[in-house]
């Protein structure tokens, strides 16, 4: 059973007539639960639409279905398939009347976060969104420090551009640290994005 938050309830083992067979699980940090980033920051948008917060959600990836396998008539399988275009960014959505844009990348990195992780469409994607005065930014994890960062999408491009005449290759985490904003953990939300929106860019 599953408590709304989604953290799992303890569990009981041995004979239940015996005292303190109850178990309760461990508090586990961020990133050590089997949960991804991008499942957390699902469960995170799942929960601002709950609460009718702001609607924002993942983009679905466009692909072309080539080949479809039916080993029964109630089930089909892809068999093969291809991405029709370059996706843009993940996420997007509204939030008190403003456009949300924004990307999620990872790294085991512990002092920057590689370029190579980023794509050019997804730059110019960015680029056009601010254009039109939306809200756009890319939530960075750092899974070996354990530690979430809002980055502004300026900065992103900024160092992009700089990479492209010969620049360093990554982002520090210093410039990081200076220009963007740590997110705390939480539980609901998991991510509280909207809380760094709220305080430092809206």
């Amino acid at each position: 059973m599953n408590y709304p938050i989604g953290t799992a309830a303890g569990r009981f083992t041995g004979d239940p007539r015996k005292k303190n067979t109850r178990i309760l699980k461990k508090k586990t940090e961020f990133g050590n639960r089997g949960m991804s980033f991008e499942e957390d920051i699902n469960q995170t948008n799942q929960y601002y639409l709950a609460k009718s917060i702001a609607v924002i959600h993942k983009k679905p990836t466009p692909i072309q279905v080539v080949s479809v396998d039916y080993p029964k008539r109630s089930a089909a399988v892809i068999t093969e398939a291809y991405y029709k275009e370059a996706s843009t960014t993940d996420y997007n959505g509204v939030y008190q009347g403003r456009y949300i844009d924004f990307e999620a990348k990872e790294t085991k990195n512990t002092t920057s976060f590689p370029l190579r992780n980023f794509h050019q469409h997804q730059i110019d994607h960015m680029k056009q969104c601010l254009s039109q005065n939306g809200v756009v930014f890319v939530l960075l994890w750092f899974s070996s420090l354990k530690r979430c960062f809002l980055l502004p999408a300026e900065d992103v491009i900024d160092c992009w551009d700089k990479h492209l005449q010969n620049s360093r290759k990554s982002i520090p985490l210093t410039l990081i640290e200076s220009a963007g904003y740590e997110i705390s953990l939480g539980i609901a939300p998991r991510i509280p994005y909207l809380a760094v929106l709220d305080e430092h860019m809206l």
